[in-house]
């Protein structure tokens, strides 16, 4: 299940709203083993596509560099489908390179409503997984050795 703060799920919908109709994309990243999406980092599509993401090649390298220094990880890699649903296809599942990571969609295909939904992708099987969206981690249903959200 992907636990994530509302604020995070409104800026990666608001992400897929202001690059519609181009797909966007991005990451949330976390501390390192924590499966606790915190900061938001959107990035730049390089292929600028209504149909397609990728990655700037120097913008991820320079984020994922910056999540090392940082002792963080993609807890959550999304993009948005703009004419679709909110499932991954087979272009998304050969590019998933973060087995531990959240696969977020976020669907713009209707201007009033959005679809999101989470997989995981592993070895090119996708599996869909409920998202429980919270107003802060503290109240989440999390164990009991958690400790409260910093922010």
């Amino acid at each position: 299940m992907l636990v994530i703060r509302r604020d995070l799920v409104d800026a990666m919908v608001a992400h897929a709203r202001r690059d519609h109709p181009d797909e966007a994309c991005g990451i949330v990243a976390g501390p390192e083993g924590s499966d606790r999406p915190e900061r938001f980092v959107p990035m730049e599509n390089a292929e600028r596509s209504p149909t397609f993401y990728r990655f700037d090649s120097g913008e991820q390298l320079r984020v994922w560099r910056q999540m090392d220094a940082a002792d963080e990880v993609p807890v959550v890699v999304y993009h948005s489908h703009t004419a679709t649903e909110a499932y991954p296809s087979r272009t998304d599942v050969s590019y998933a390179a973060e087995p531990d990571a959240h696969y977020v969609l976020v669907s713009t295909r209707d201007p009033r409503e959005h679809e999101l939904r989470s997989y995981r992708i592993v070895d090119g099987v996708v599996t869909e997984e409920p998202v429980e969206v919270v107003e802060s981690y503290m109240f989440s249903h999390t164990g009991s050795d958690d400790t409260p959200d910093r922010s």
